[in-house]
């Protein structure tokens, strides 16, 4: 085995393991967790789980994010061991898988930072980690169906990324404009993943109204949108993968791992909605917490996209 061709995988367990290590020592110093919640150990934590005056606040919440950084990882694995001559931006190192496989480790150690010190600041890693992740597939859809180069989908990616962290750490999770980011991502995504698979100029004028499909998925109707359009004002920009997706896709793609991550994800969020202290399911001493079953479940659902972005076929 020639080391050179696995130097981006070793890398990033280099630097996997680094941050666990560091973390884990800065932990048992008692140096980078909350004093504010030190007044709620004992209690059940906003996750369910109790709060533990030990190494973690929230022990299985955070642990449970070892999948993402696994998961990660093995990317890393797959990519190394690809063939280079590929077209395909999710076979073999470059910029784009580069990134990909980055952003899933690092869903891991945000977390971590918010569930093991239940910090404002750990809680901001972890909300910017969800976005570096939800925005990606969106954007690289777009990327897929424009003009775009390489350079310009990253320099997008990295903008969006910079705005908001910074925003993000000034306001709150909905900027202080009524705005959800990872929400209305999600829609975005499934936007652009329909304008890819039925791409058409007519298709392209009413691709938005996707978005609202999303939205009663996740339960709430049109009529509450348009009542409330102060509070659903985002809805407008559900018409972003039409405006710049002004060409066919090249390529086809296999949609069984797309579902399967949906499948996955959607599995996940029902479980997320248990893990609160007033759910009767919720048992703040159990090792199985909701919460971390949500990470596993998550983790799987990055690996099953990574799968689908690399099934493409030449149309």
């Amino acid at each position: 085995m020639c080391w050179y061709k696995f130097y981006h995988f070793y890398i990033a367990l280099i630097a996997s393991i680094s941050f666990l290590f560091l973390f884990f020592t800065l932990s048992a110093l008692g140096l980078i967790q909350s004093t504010e919640a030190s007044n709620l150990i004992g209690e059940a934590s906003r996750w369910c789980e109790r709060v533990s005056g030990g190494l973690f606040r929230e022990p299985v919440n955070t642990l449970s994010n070892i999948g993402f950084m696994i998961v990660g990882l093995y990317i890393f694995w797959i990519l190394c061991n690809d063939e280079k001559n590929s077209t395909n931006p999710f076979i073999g190192i470059n910029k784009i898988s580069i990134l990909y496989a980055s952003v899933v480790i690092y869903l891991g150690s945000g977390s971590m930072l918010m569930h093991g010190t239940n910090t404002e600041w750990g809680a901001w890693a972890d909300n910017l980690s969800m976005i570096m992740y939800i925005i990606l597939p969106w954007l690289f859809n777009i990327y897929s169906m424009s003009k775009w180069s390489i350079n310009q989908f990253l320099k997008t990616y990295l903008g969006i990324v910079i705005i908001y962290s910074v925003w993000r750490w000034f306001t709150d999770f909905e900027l202080g404009i009524n705005f959800n980011l990872f929400g209305v991502s999600i829609g975005l995504w499934v936007i652009s993943e329909t304008l890819y698979k039925f791409w058409s100029p007519s298709f392209r004028l009413i691709s938005g109204f996707v978005g609202f499909l999303v939205l009663m998925l996740f339960g709430t109707m049109p009529n509450a949108v348009f009542e409330n359009f102060s509070e659903y004002w985002w809805i407008i920009l559900f018409w972003i993968p039409a405006i710049f997706s002004n060409q066919k896709p090249k390529y086809t793609r296999t949609y069984k791992w797309f579902f399967l991550g949906m499948i996955s994800y959607l599995s996940a969020f029902s479980i997320w909605l248990t893990g609160v202290p007033d759910h009767s399911s919720c048992s703040p001493d159990s090792i199985i917490q909701a919460h971390g079953i949500w990470h596993l479940l998550t983790a799987l659902a990055t690996y099953f996209f990574f799968i689908h972005y690399r099934s493409i076929k030449t149309v």
